[in-house]
Order: C-alpha cells, then sequence, then structure tokens
C-alpha cells in the first residue's frame, strides 16, 4: 500500500467496472456497507489494504471461490486496475474501493464483519514529522479489532524496522488483540504472499519484517 506513481492501462471504463459491480461508489466509504448487498452472498469476507496493482488479491481470490474479498485503495487509478484485472480474469469475488482506509474503517465497516485484513508493506513515512500520517495507530488498531470477528485475524509485512516496532507497540496496547506469528497463505516459491513490493525488496536483499494479530475477545 506504499505510495505510487504510474500510468495503467484499463480494458475497461471506471464507469463499465462501476456498472459491473466491481468497483464501488466512493460514497460507500463514508456509510455503512452491506457486505452481504455488495458481493451478493454472505460468504466470509476478507479485506486488503492498498492492494496496489492487485497481483495478491487477486491470485488469492482466484483460489479461494468460498470467500469474498474488499480492496481498499486510496490511489484510484490503481482501484481502477484492479478491478479491471478481476473482470478480465473472471474473478468475481472481488470488490474494489477507491478510499482511504482509515475512513473506511471508522465509518463505513460494521461490527464484527471480517474474517482477514491483509496489509502489505504500509507506507512508512520515514521522516519524524510525517510519522503522524502512518497508518498503523491506536484509534486505526481500535477499529481494526472492532471490524475483525472473534478469531479473525490481521497480517503485516513491512520493511521499515522502526516501523515495525511502532506496529507491535500498538497492538501489544490494544485490548481484545493477541500478537501471533504469521502464518500466510502459500503462494509457491519461497513468497510470503507475492505482493510486487516483496518481488523487489527480497531480489534487493532488504529484510521483510511480519507480525499478525487475531482477535480474541
Amino acid at each position: 500500500m506504499r505510495s505510487r506513481a504510474g500510468k495503467v492501462r484499463l480494458k475497461s471504463t471506471p464507469a463499465e467496472l462501476r456498472a459491473a459491480g466491481l468497483l464501488l461508489d466512493d460514497a460507500l466509504a463514508t456509510n455503512p456497507i452491506d457486505l452481504a448487498g455488495l458481493f451478493g452472498n454472505d460468504r466470509p469476507v476478507e479485506a486488503e489494504i492498498g492492494p496496489g496493482k492487485g497481483t495478491f488479491v487477486l491470485r488469492r481470490a482466484a483460489g479461494r471461490a468460498e470467500i469474498n474479498f474488499l480492496g481498499i485503495e486510496w490511489v484510484r487509478s490503481y482501484a481502477c486496475y484492479v478491478a479491471d484485472r478481476a473482470r478480465r480474469a473472471g474473478v468475481p469475488n472481488v470488490r474494489v474501493l477507491c478510499a482511504d482506509a482509515e475512513t473506511v474503517f471508522r465509518s463505513a465497516l460494521p461490527d464484527r464483519c471480517l474474517w482477514r485484513v491483509h496489509i502489505y508493506f504500509p507506507d512508512p513515512w520515514p521522516k519524524r514529522r510525517h510519522l503522524r500520517r502512518r497508518l498503523i495507530k491506536p484509534p486505526f488498531v481500535h477499529d481494526l479489532r472492532r471490524v475483525l470477528k472473534p478469531g479473525g485475524w490481521v497480517g503485516i509485512i513491512t520493511d521499515s524496522r522502526d516501523y515495525f516496532w511502532q506496529i507491535r507497540r500498538v497492538f501489544s496496547g490494544q485490548p481484545g488483540l493477541a500478537e501471533v506469528p504469521f502464518r500466510a497463505a502459500p503462494l509457491g516459491g519461497d513468497a510470503a504472499v507475492g505482493t510486487n513490493f516483496e518481488v523487489k525488496y527480497t531480489a534487493r536483499g532488504r529484510t521483510l519484517y511480519t507480525t499478525a494479530a487475531i482477535r480474541y475477545a
């Protein structure tokens, strides 16, 4: 979910993607979301914050037809691109919302609605004056716990050691969440989750830090 720049080419227009139900209306970010209505069924829902070009969420959704996947991407061009890829690949269990994740978790997602939340390579905002912009802060983690079902899981990967320790401190201060070893769904090879950032950073020899938590109450 790190900040990105660049152009992507779409095979469908945003209007066509919205008409197909894959790209969601922006207004949903600040209004209560009926997930069963969005997906047309009451299957379990997982969310990925910052799917980028959709490598992880599309691969996982294609292999788990019994689960619905909500991508929350604040870069509009990438939100459209993920929805476009889902349409071209015939992956029907993905919906994409272009919005700020903090707003969505605070205002739109109902209590106990998600089984898993994936947060891979959140922007570390390394400069001291920008630390307040980091996603993983106590107010967000409070909302994260609220929207997770009991037994629900959140997994995080970052290449920032400083951010990793901040994340662990925030998690440890949130009642109802217990830190657990990171257990990602295997996608083949040695990749933990297979995002573009993971592939790039692993090739560069960067150390990746992982953590996860389960809602126990």
